[in-house]
């Protein structure tokens, strides 16, 4: 049986958390590591199951998510600005998205969370305490963090194999990390992953192995996730 939702710091004016009846899951990962493959999987386990599923993700807010897309086909945006974009994003579907559908009983499945705002800012040279206090401190305590691991090697076969082309964005190259995308996107996802490790010792995420086969690491999910509603009936 999971436990009730509460919030890392204090609750959000207005938000009871008593009243937030869904689930929250987070599934967390460096780029390339498909994560949005196994949220559609999981989507449709669950509403096979009965459960009204949400799902949602970075850039999604209708307040911050066209601002970003026009900033980043630009090339324009800083470190600084790049962070507090993205963290009016996510504060904007905290209250506008996810607390309403975990008020009305969904399961909210989450493609990064928090997290991947400060693994980003700190990988750009970002103080971390500076973005945890600014982030953090509005945020659901998640039910679950799916912390998908895969080792650099790994992401960059992902990418090479299933998009033929680095992303601009996901290689740091706004940083220049790197001689060419490929260098960059190398040392800039080294980064992404030590920032990651060091959140799930601190925030207690479930590491699975994201180097195996989809099939095996959707059957993990399932097995946690399972373990989440077990004793509970679909709202």
């Amino acid at each position: 049986m999971a436990r009730p939702l509460e919030f890392y710091s204090e609750p959000l004016p207005g938000v009871d958390p008593s009243e937030l009846q869904g689930k929250l899951i987070v599934i967390e990962g460096p780029d390339a590591v498909g994560r949005s493959t196994q949220i559609a999987r999981l989507r449709g386990w669950l509403q096979q199951k009965g459960h009204a599923v949400m799902d949602t993700g970075m850039a999604r807010s209708a307040l911050a998510a066209k601002g970003i897309r026009q900033a980043k086909q630009g090339n324009t945006l800083g470190p600084l600005t790049m962070t507090l974009f993205y963290t009016t994003d996510f504060a904007d579907q905290l209250e506008n998205q996810i607390i309403p559908a975990l008020r009305a009983g969904f399961v909210v499945l989450t493609d990064r969370y928090f997290f991947s705002i400060m693994a980003r800012g700190t990988a750009r040279g970002a103080d971390p305490k500076w973005i945890e206090q600014v982030v953090a401190n509005i945020a659901l305590v998640p039910h679950a963090v799916y912390y998908l691991r895969a080792e650099v090697p790994d992401l960059v076969s992902r990418v090479l194999i299933g998009r033929g082309a680095f992303d601009y964005w996901e290689s740091g190259m706004d940083m220049r990390f790197g001689k060419d995308m490929y260098e960059s996107f190398v040392h800039y996802q080294g980064r992404i992953l030590r920032a990651l490790d060091r959140m799930a010792k601190q925030y207690g995420f479930q590491v699975i192995d994201a180097g195996r086969p989809p099939d095996r690491i959707f059957l993990e999910l399932q097995a946690g996730i399972s373990r989440l509603f077990a004793g509970s009936s679909p709202a």
